[in-house]
């Protein structure tokens, strides 16, 4: 018997495909779970929140956590802009479960997150959900270290594939989103859950992206304006490094180009899996500068990089295999909204790679608007990426 099991229904009745998915995730384990996580793709708001009540009917006393999704993987598939529901459940033996809610609060000119438990000494990694609309996940996420130190947060943004309120806010999707935890539906902040005790687990985040051109240091730059890289002017060494590339580089880069920051500043070089990974957002032909997704100071070393659907297999596969947890017994999987059969012949991608490399795992989870997960032990706001913390078997279990 297992410790860990999952589920997935399809249809168009929320709550039944709910119950379904549940009674599945249930069904392998050798004694009455701990924790379920439930992924909900619906239209309706409503339905999402009547889901999550049979959800949490069919999971009697354990605690009950999830989110509305564009899409949900469970079973070893993923399933993307259709309704269904995705259950995992888990049997986690003297583990403490700590659910949480966040909400912001104005505070004189700033604004102040509230409802997070206090850390224990003995915290092994949160799970964090959220509406990208009404928190400050990003934020909140990088700082995070300050108020919880040493605690990976892993987790993703919420969304549904219902139209939102476009015609008020000209944001897509904004109130659609619904989170729940501990009996409770909620349409904004974040919840989660801080798991303690004697619980194995561990984090990896696949970032899908393959470097290009050298090492740099940035010599110049503001907030997240790169002015000068190794001296250089920022867009003129970019387009040297573009011009030097194969052609089919060249093609990749054109269609949507990245920028890795390193990590750890001492490494002799620098490969996969070494860089936290931003967009380049923009360029100013009359400074020579360009615009990245994040704030890098002078000094810091950087370097390109490009994204596309064989680097994103090659460096999930990579990660899995120097994974230092063995045997896997279950799992969470964040992939990006945009990873899917946007970037995949198929949804079922990301939880075919993770099947191959745990076997026969429980594992489940959802396409996210955003995934959240470490990087050399800091955690920040992702995108493209997958996010997975995985289980093992505990010393004393």
């Amino acid at each position: 018997m297992a410790r860990f099991g999952d589920g997935l229904a399809l249809g168009p009745d929320l709550s039944s495909a709910a119950e379904s998915a549940v009674e599945q995730a249930l069904a392998p384990l050798s004694a009455a779970p701990d924790l379920v996580c439930v992924f909900v793709t619906g239209d309706d708001p409503d339905e999402i929140e009547a889901a999550a009540v049979a959800a949490e009917r069919a999971a009697g006393p354990a605690m009950l956590l999830g989110c509305s999704a564009s899409g949900v993987i469970g079973a070893g598939r993923g399933v993307e802009e259709r309704g269904a529901v995705s259950a995992w459940a888990a049997v986690l033996p003297g583990a403490r479960l700590d659910a949480f809610r966040l909400e912001t609060l104005k505070a004189d000119d700033r604004l102040v997150v509230v409802g997070m438990p206090e850390g224990q000494d003995d915290d092994v990694v949160g799970v964090l959900l959220a509406d990208p609309y009404s928190f400050p996940v990003d934020a909140f996420v990088e700082r995070s270290d300050e108020a919880l130190p040493g605690l990976p947060l892993v987790g993703g943004l919420a969304e549904s594939a219902g139209p939102g309120e476009e015609g008020l806010t000209g944001e897509p999707g904004r109130g659609q989103a619904r989170l729940f935890v501990g009996g409770e539906v909620y349409g904004d902040g974040a919840v989660g859950v801080v798991i303690g005790g004697p619980v194995a687990a561990a984090t990896v985040v696949s970032q899908g992206a393959r470097p290009i051109g050298p090492d740099m240091v940035v010599t110049k730059a503001e907030e997240n304006v790169l002015y000068e890289l190794a001296g250089v002017p920022a867009l003129e060494k970019l387009e040297q490094i573009v011009l030097g590339l194969p052609e089919d580089e060249q093609e990749l880069a054109g269609r949507g180009l990245l920028i890795g920051v390193a990590m750890n500043e001492y490494a002799d070089e620098h490969e996969h899996g070494d860089f936290l990974v931003r967009g380049v957002v923009g360029a100013d032909t009359d400074s020579g500068a360009i615009a990245i997704g994040d704030v890098v100071d002078v000094g810091r070393t950087v370097r390109f990089q490009v994204r596309d659907a064989g680097a994103a297999e090659e460096d999930l596969a990579a990660l899995l295999e120097r994974f230092d947890l063995a045997p896997v017994e279950g799992a969470l999987l964040f992939s990006c909204n945009g990873r899917g059969q946007a970037m995949f012949p198929d949804s079922d991608h990301d939880a075919k790679v993770l099947d191959r490399a745990f076997g026969p795992a429980g594992v489940g989870g959802f396409f996210a608007a955003g995934e959240i997960g470490p990087v050399s032990g800091r955690n920040h706001v992702h995108g493209f990426t997958a996010s997975i913390l995985a289980f093992g078997r505990a010393e004393d279990s």
